[in-house]
């Protein structure tokens, strides 16, 4: 529901649950439990302004469409209703006779990008104070973790955006590859609506002429998979046509003359051979991008989302290092993370490499400061565990016990009938969600947890603005929030203290772990987030503070990062030299056509919630393949009719939606539902060799039409 007008006394200002706008909102209890949703106009960054999702959102909340019992596996397979104290203790006997068995590392976690900041940082000091295992990862590294790599590898610090939102219109040109907004997150739309408004250009590069890309001033249609040799093409144009910042290359970076020895073997007509894209749109995109005296790219899921997406993304912020766009005001590299908290999740321990305030866990530093904080012998904490995709490919065998949270694998990962397979190989699985996913349909155990309306919590947006969502309504009778999940099984396992079931002491710890991390999180607290539209991380505690006539005067919060300097040893933003190669998996005869995946505007990352709601089903009911006329033709398939795409990993069957707006040699499927329909069955988990990120969006398939 959603209503405008005067606020009521009741209503609580807070942030949407789902995408990584974190749109402001007010919510005011109703009749049956649940809220209704109001415009909140003076958030910034959606002004007032929800997709269908976040409309809806209430929804979910509602009794009948999510879980109120912990389910327990009963003798004859099925999951029966189950009080808390059994639920618990079945999980912490299992963890604990799966240690004994076979070590620590036997026993995995996997988080996820939706939960708070909170959350996420508990789970990860619970993976390795508690079960004292590596085996931790999440959902996120599915997300941006190769944009996250490259901006660390060239700036010294990832930040999906190093500047705010509002920065977009006011900027000359922005290049924005494979997003698109107008369906991921519709409010942001207007941002690069007010940018043309205002005389800016804007380019759009993306395989499908999406709805995104008909507001462009010019739309670069690559072939899936080629992202990288298109911006090094673009490159190779720029020192060609002598458009390089000379004096800014020379001030503030490092590693040049390396990068631009391999962008020159990328030149015009090699490129439009390998992308498709014609070297007249290549030297028009070159024009339009170095013409004003500021300009911008932004990456998503279409170049991150591949097994060279951390040298794809590289080759981008190359792009902006030679002509003089980063750093500087209303310029900038940036990265449009998707999942709701994808930015703090991966900031503050749920990751398998890191530890509170975006520390490396490699690193000794780090490794005593965070473990003072938690009271433990820095020698105890384990080492990095394995990755995303290599955690559940690990499932049954090296790792025999799995706790999830906040996460619908079955559906969201890559190979996802083999990940399936491993998750009914386990000894032992217990998921916590507030719905019966499909993944938690195959666990031992499901506890049901608390959502958004019904918890306090702080979220990092895909500016790095950290804000509070806060609770509106009491959660039903059966439901417990994660931290009081955590707090419970840490108990059982041996360790009484810890684990608070307060968020608000949670994240005075988490303030305490960050403190002195690229992350640094230590100088906002709540009273401060409730009294401002979020604060810019880092922020430092009022010791470290800017001001030296007053060092006690709080930290202003940083929203746009590197204009001094970057964050690298000496000051210097680094060029990472890359050149193309092909995709892990390229057409032949037996698969000739690309698949690429993504989502629909109805629809939200696995559909686990969004398929709940009627509103969102009746926009979305379903999967398709999206391809052009040309390849229908010679399919001889009409719109509508079944068509079995077909990969090395396994087959998939949805209804022909037959478009112009695609080219001839690709598919396109959302990855929303389970089934037949599912496009994850389908996907390559080819890994990135830096970011460990699963090649989504581009694989060798055959199209089929299926005959009853």
């Amino acid at each position: 529901m959603q209503s405008t007008g005067t606020r009521n006394p009741a209503t609580t200002p807070t942030h949407c649950p789902y995408c990584a706008l974190q749109c402001g909102m007010n919510l005011t209890p109703v009749e049956g439990g649940t809220v209704e949703v109001s415009e909140r106009a003076d958030f910034p960054v959606n002004r007032g302004a929800l997709c269908g999702k976040g409309r809806t959102a209430a929804a979910v909340l509602a009794p009948g469409a999510r879980l109120t019992s912990p389910l327990v596996r009963s003798g004859d397979g099925a999951l029966v209703p189950a009080g808390w104290d059994e639920a618990l203790d079945r999980i912490a006997g299992n963890l604990e006779r799966t240690r004994a068995r076979y070590g620590a590392d036997a026993l995995g976690v996997f988080g996820g990008g939706g939960l708070t900041n909170e959350k996420a940082y508990a789970l990860g000091k619970f993976a390795r104070v508690v079960l004292g295992t590596s085996q931790i990862d999440y959902n996120g590294r599915f997300c941006m973790s190769s944009a996250a790599a490259a901006g660390t590898r060239a700036f010294g610090l990832d930040r999906g955006l190093p500047f705010p939102l509002e920065d977009v219109p006011r900027t000359g040109c922005v290049i924005l590859v494979g997003s698109n907004p107008a369906e991921t997150m519709p409010p942001s739309l207007r941002y690069f609506t007010e940018l043309r408004e205002n005389g800016g250009t804007l380019i759009v590069v993306d395989p499908r002429r999406t709805k995104t890309a008909e507001q462009a001033d010019l739309h670069l249609a690559p072939r899936p998979g080629t992202d990288l040799a298109l911006a090094l093409g673009m490159l190779h144009l720029v020192v060609a046509e002598g458009r390089v910042d000379e004096p800014y290359v020379e001030e503030r970076t490092s590693g040049w003359e390396e990068a631009r020895a391999a962008a020159m073997a990328h030149w015009p007509e090699h490129v439009e051979r390998i992308t498709g894209v014609s070297v007249p749109e290549l030297r028009e995109a070159v024009r339009l991008f170095c013409a004003p005296e500021a300009a911008m790219v932004l990456t998503a899921r279409g170049p991150e989302q591949q097994a060279k997406g951390t040298d794809t993304v590289g080759a981008w912020i190359n792009l902006c290092l030679a002509t003089g766009r980063a750093g500087r005001p209303l310029s900038g590299y940036g990265c449009l993370t998707g999942q709701g908290n994808g930015q703090g999740g991966r900031e503050h321990g749920q990751k398998a490499d890191q530890l509170p305030g975006y520390r490396k866990l490699t690193d000794g530093a780090a490794r005593r400061h965070v473990a003072e904080v938690w009271g433990v012998d820095p020698d105890s904490l384990p080492g990095p565990g394995r990755s995303a995709y290599e955690l559940l490919d690990a499932l049954g065998t090296d790792v025999r016990s799995l706790l999830v949270m906040g996460s619908n694998p079955v559906v969201s990962a890559p190979r996802a009938a083999h990940v399936e397979e491993r998750l009914r190989s386990l000894d032992f699985l217990a998921v916590c969600d507030v719905v019966l996913s499909e993944t938690a349909e195959l666990a031992d155990v499901v506890l049901p947890v608390t959502q958004w309306a019904e918890e306090t919590g702080t979220t990092t947006s895909l500016e790095g603005r950290v804000l509070l969502r806060r609770r509106a309504i009491t959660p039903p009778d059966g439901v417990r929030g994660d931290l009081e999940v955590l707090h419970g099984l840490a108990g059982r396992l041996g360790v009484e203290k810890g684990f608070p079931t307060d968020p608000e002491e949670v994240f005075e710890e988490l303030r305490r772990a960050s403190a002195g991390g690229p992350a640094d999180y230590s100088g906002i607290d709540y009273r401060r987030l409730a009294e401002e539209n979020g604060v810019f991380w880092p922020c430092p505690a009022p010791t470290g503070g800017d001001d030296t006539r007053n060092p006690t005067a709080p930290h202003p919060g940083t929203p746009r990062l590197f204009l001094d300097r970057f964050a690298t040893d000496d000051g210097r933003a680094r060029f990472v030299p890359v050149a193309h190669r092909p995709s892990a998996e390229e057409p032949d005869d037996e698969y000739p056509v690309l698949l690429t995946t993504g989502r629909v505007v109805a629809q939200y990352q696995s559909g686990a919630q969004t398929r709940r709601v009627a509103e969102l089903n009746a926009a979305a009911p379903g999967p398709f393949v999206e391809l052009h006329p040309r390849l229908a033709a010679r399919l001889g398939a009409a719109e509508g009719d079944p068509l079995a795409v077909v990969s090395r990993r396994g087959r998939a069957v949805a209804p022909a939606r037959i478009t112009t707006g695609i080219r001839p040699d690709t598919v396109f499927m959302p990855f929303h539902w389970p089934g037949e329909g599912r496009a994850n069955t389908l996907t390559n988990p080819a890994l990135d060799p830096t970011s460990r990120m699963p090649e989504f969006k581009v694989c060798a398939v055959r199209v089929e039409t299926v005959t009853s």
